[in-house]
Formats: C-alpha cells, sequence, structure tokens
C-alpha cells in the first residue's frame, strides 16, 4: 500500500476565497447535494473558488458500494420532487453557462432516476434558456428505455464513466457491467439526440498499460468524444488502495495515446476528473 503521497500529487488549497463560502451556503440553504462534497473531490475548493459545482441528483446515498467511491452507500431516503427546481434556481444564483449534472446510482427506482434528470434539465431551461448541459448517468442497470427518456431531453453532453479496465471490473466496480457502459456510449452517440459523448477512466489501481490501450481501443470503437483521465485518490481507509501514483510525465503520454487513438478531446492529469473543468473542454470541443 502507498501510504505516502509524492509531492506532485499535493494540491495546495486557498481557503481565503470569498466565493467557497458563499457556494458552500448556497448549497446548504438549498438543501442540495454537490459531488464535490460527497466524493471528496481534490478539485472541490478550486471549483467553488469560481463559482462552479457538480449538482448531485437523487439524493446523497448510493444503493451500490464501488471500491474506488467515497459517497456514502445504503439505502436512500424518497426523492427531493423539488429538487430540480432548487437545482434551476442555484444555477440562476451562480451564474452558471455550463452545468453539469450527476447522480449516485438509484436501482430502488423502476426507472433509475432518467426522469428525475429529465425534470431537472427541463427547470434548469425554463430560467437558464441559454445554458449548455451535461449529464453524467448512472448505467440505470442497462435500460434502454431509461437511457432514451435522458437522451431524449435538452441536453449537449451524455456523459458516462467507464471507471477502470474491463479486469478490474469484479474487483472495483461489482456491480456494474464493463460492457454495458460501453453499449450506453455508443447507443447514446448512435441517437443523434446529442452533440458529444464524454466518459472518463482512473489510474492508479493496478491497471498496466496493455489495458489501458484496450480500454481506449474499446471507448473509441463506442463513438466516445471527450476522454477524462485522472489518478485515483483513496478517499478513505476503507476504500481501495492505491496502486500507483502515476507521475505527470506519464500523464502527457497516455493523453497522446489517446489523441493518437482518435478521441475529439482529450484531458489527462492528476486532478482530472470527469466534470473538472467540465466547461473549458466543451468550449475547446467546439472542434472543427
Amino acid at each position: 500500500m502507498l501510504d505516502d503521497k509524492p509531492d506532485w500529487v499535493k494540491k495546495k488549497v486557498n481557503l481565503n476565497n470569498i466565493n467557497i463560502t458563499k457556494i458552500k451556503k448556497l448549497i446548504s440553504d438549498s438543501n442540495l447535494h454537490t459531488v464535490c462534497q460527497s466524493a471528496q473531490c481534490p478539485n472541490i475548493y478550486e471549483c467553488f473558488s469560481k463559482k462552479t459545482a457538480t449538482f448531485m441528483l437523487l439524493g446523497d446515498v448510493c444503493t451500490r458500494n464501488c471500491a474506488f467511491c467515497g459517497i456514502s452507500s445504503g439505502k436512500p431516503l424518497p426523492l427531493d420532487r423539488k429538487e430540480p427546481k432548487k437545482v434551476a434556481e442555484a444555477v440562476k444564483k451562480m451564474g452558471l453557462n455550463y452545468v453539469v449534472l450527476t447522480s449516485v446510482t438509484r436501482d430502488d427506482l423502476e426507472d433509475g432516476g432518467a426522469s428525475h434528470f429529465v425534470k431537472t434539465v427541463e427547470e434548469i431551461k425554463k430560467i437558464n434558456p441559454d445554458s449548455k448541459i451535461e449529464c453524467l448517468i448512472p448505467d440505470f442497470k442497462g435500460s434502454i428505455e431509461a437511457l432514451n427518456t435522458v437522451l431524449k431531453s435538452d441536453i449537449d453532453v451524455l456523459n458516462h464513466n467507464i471507471e477502470t479496465i474491463c479486469k478490474l471490473y469484479s474487483l472495483i466496480r461489482p456491480q456494474a457491467n464493463y460492457k454495458n457502459s460501453l453499449k450506453i456510449l455508443k447507443y447514446a452517440k448512435e441517437q443523434g439526440h446529442i452533440l458529444y459523448t464524454k466518459s472518463g477512466f482512473m489510474v492508479g489501481l493496478g491497471e498496466k498499460i496493455n489495458d489501458i490501450e484496450k480500454l481506449l481501443l474499446d471507448l473509441k470503437e463506442s463513438n466516445c468524444d471527450i476522454l477524462t483521465i485522472g489518478q485515483y485518490l483513496r478517499p478513505s481507509k476503507e476504500n481501495f488502495e492505491v496502486k500507483k501514483y502515476y507521475t505527470p510525465e506519464e500523464f502527457k503520454n497516455l493523453g497522446n495515446l489517446a489523441k493518437e487513438i482518435g478521441f475529439k478531446y482529450v484531458f489527462s492529469g492528476i486532478f482530472v476528473r470527469s466534470s473538472y473543468h467540465a466547461a473549458d473542454v466543451f468550449l475547446q470541443g467546439s472542434w472543427s
């Protein structure tokens, strides 16, 4: 087990930015959840200081228990039917031109929460009609019906994270299915309802370079447009241990490899997360 983080994995944090306090208060007062807080993201203070956040729908308790994730698992509370409107109002107050919506996995719901995503998109568009929206969705247990529900809404990017290599799924994501995740991305792109598909994965879980190459090829074959690659950082001692800390040079090499394979945009780095700088990635992704 790697107990000590190398210097390049230690992120400097400035807690004095007034926007951090404002965003935390807005989220708390609105009784909303963010993946930034629930998943203990290392970029939380940087993003809050820039008055941005990734809203996490469907509560803050997940029905699954992935080995890498810091979000609580267990029996979720009933849906907050006012959440879509509250998110829309928060988007307005924060002045967001690009909104990222994600959620916990809710296997207890018939549609996995797909209709709740749509209601949130609709509420955002009512009062923020020019906002671009990215939905980072769970796998909906492979339900095409649930996926179609989201795809037919007014979103610009459909994001679904592959998370790790195929060989590690039984260890890291035992309740998920690697092939199903690939099918989600491929099907989403084939329907033509959205501009771009997006996915991301972590390194440092014990994968080898040939495993990563296969993952990249699988994602490209599934017509994934945008790719994010980041370092796995253990949220707690109860989570899966870090097997390796990749160097900045190694992340650069992985990014170059992905570009050579043909992804339209690649964001690779130690602190890169799926929704990190998502607006910038999208804008840079107005690719010719």
